[in-house]
């Protein structure tokens, strides 16, 4: 009988086996003989009293435990790539990295220091919220969405932009006023173009003003907040500027139905990607929009310029100046106009009533901002067409308004707010297809070197590390090159791009000095470089850097 039981265990693993022997000493029946194990009485199961019965059993169990310990092996064995598996970053999404990724730290860098100019106080949500919350907030933009599946839990879907979730917050919290400014990533299922800086995944920057205040002076701050920030990435822009109430009193006096108004007002929106002959096509034949109420939204949306201009074109219709959405906006729009004089805004603002803005939450005035196309230079024969220059590709940089009602969707208080947000990727794109902003790319400031030849040259690694643990401490970017005994042509082509190089030699260091040498002279200029003191190496490499 044990040798029976030795014949299994031997042929199936210690873990199993062990299991298959308790197995059979736990099977108890009311028949069998008390054994004693561990000095206490036990029955022994009936197969073990008949022999027959263990014959048939092992052979079972034997067959069971194979089958499983083959099972088990399958589970775990690692799944094969498939052969034809594409290795890539989803559609509409891109890796960041080197330059590019420098490139876009400075542009939140510069962001961020204009909002905590104006007194704004970081925030950050969750990048998904509840299905619910973002419903019924984007108008047609809502079928860009990404919902998540449904895994048991709350239904959710990935932020569609930085507004919504940070309303959401307000009416959770106790705040009546607040300056806040986010910067994340936000996700859209739109069809991507990526030179053209259209992603799915994208940063935006957002800076909203909550709370109440007098009419439009928090308005007029965000619109100073947009000067300031292109001003130091040194772009022109152009601020395209409407009003929410003029816009559906326009509308309206023109005939469209109420029921109408948002659909039509994000078909006006497209007619800066669309001529005006698509747009009211899409009014007449896809949302049953009267031809001649069209015709008569056409007369009044191809209209821009000064604010004070198109003020005075509004009053001057016979039909427009009785409609009170229309006088509310005109009141709102000369207040407007005086606080943009005083904060040095006016020359870069557009009046457009063209300017829709297809998101629902919009209550007031709304803006949008475009690149100003590069001045070019009588006699310059390489002229970019529009298809080549990046600001005539990407559209909108930056966007917002005035959204007084959304807090109140979510509870019983109701909090106005305007703020703006800036698309980070589509502003990387305008600067680094021109290569002329003055934001620095370079990742490193000193490359540590070390020059010395023959057989006993050691390449002097631990010198170099403590040159560069002494720029480090000092909080230069500094960098050598990971080898014992590197050869100096090499150590010159990891360098470049670097401005600065310290050269160290056997000698200099016995002497207590380093060579300081400006790397990037250019063709035809040569730099030997001065002999410094060791101990003044830090603040050597600071002056050549201002």
């Amino acid at each position: 009988m044990l040798n029976l039981i030795r014949r299994v265990t031997e042929s199936i693993p210690i873990a199993r086996a062990s299991r298959f022997v308790g197995s059979l000493l736990n099977r108890t029946t009311t028949t069998g003989n008390p054994v004693a194990i561990n000095n206490t009485p036990r029955q022994f199961p009936t197969c073990l009293r008949q022999p027959q019965h263990l014959a048939a059993d092992i052979d079972h169990t034997t067959d069971t435990m194979a089958d499983n310990t083959k099972d088990t092996k399958e589970d775990i064995k690692a799944p094969k790539p498939a052969a034809n598996l594409q290795i890539k970053t989803p559609k509409g999404t891109r890796d960041w990295h080197g330059p590019d990724m420098l490139l876009r730290e400075q542009l939140f860098q510069t962001v961020s220091d204009v909002f905590k100019r104006h007194g704004g106080t970081p925030l950050d949500t969750p990048v998904f919220e509840l299905r619910e919350i973002l419903a019924g907030k984007y108008g047609e933009d809502s079928k860009l969405i990404y919902d998540l599946q449904d895994q048991g839990g709350e239904l959710c879907s990935l932020r569609y932009d930085l507004t919504v979730p940070f309303a959401r917050w307000l009416a959770m919290t106790s705040t009546q006023q607040v300056k806040r400014y986010h910067i994340a990533k936000v996700y859209r299922r739109d069809q991507p173009a990526i030179a053209r800086g259209r992603m799915r995944e994208f940063h935006q920057c957002d800076f909203d003003i909550a709370g109440v205040y007098d009419p439009m002076i928090p308005d007029a701050e965000i619109l100073r907040i947009i000067v300031e920030v292109f001003d130091a990435l040194k772009l022109g822009i152009t601020i395209k500027l409407n009003h929410r109430k003029i816009l559906d009193g326009l509308f309206a006096v023109a005939g469209v139905p109420a029921e109408k108004i948002r659909t039509i007002s994000s078909a006006v929106d497209k007619l800066d990607k669309m001529p005006w002959a698509d747009v009211k096509k899409e009014m007449v034949e896809e949302k049953g929009l009267p031809e001649e109420v069209a015709d008569k939204i056409g007369v009044y949306v191809q209209n821009a310029g000064n604010i004070t201009d198109i003020i005075n074109y509004i009053k001057a219709d016979a039909d427009l100046p009785t409609n009170d959405d229309i006088k509310a906006g005109i009141h709102d729009m000369e207040l407007l106009a005086a606080y943009l004089e005083a904060l040095e805004v006016t020359d870069k603002v557009s009046f457009d009533l063209s300017l829709a803005r297809g998101l629902d939450y919009y209550t007031g005035l709304i803006f949008e901002v475009i690149n100003k196309p590069e001045p070019v230079a009588d006699g310059d024969k390489k002229k970019k067409s529009k298809k080549d220059d990046p600001a005539s590709q990407v559209g909108s940089i930056a966007a917002g308004g005035r959204y007084d009602n959304l807090v109140g969707m979510y509870g019983k208080k109701q909090i106005p707010c305007v703020g703006i947000s800036f698309g980070i990727d589509r502003i990387f794109t305008i600067l680094k297809a021109r290569g002329e902003n003055d934001i620095k790319k370079r990742e490193v400031d000193v490359f540590v070197m070390a020059f010395g030849g023959g057989k006993d040259f050691d390449g002097l690694l631990v010198e170099r590390m403590k040159i560069a643990r002494q720029l480090w401490n000092a909080g230069i970017r500094a960098e050598y090159m990971a080898k014992a005994k590197p050869k100096l042509q090499a150590q010159f082509k990891a360098a470049e791009g670097t401005p600065l190089g310290v050269i160290l030699g056997e000698e200099e260091l016995k002497a207590g000095q380093v060579r300081l040498k400006k790397l990037d002279q250019g063709q035809g200029q040569k730099d030997e470089g001065n002999l410094v003191p060791i101990d003044d190496l830090a603040e050597e490499v600071k002056k050549l850097l201002l």
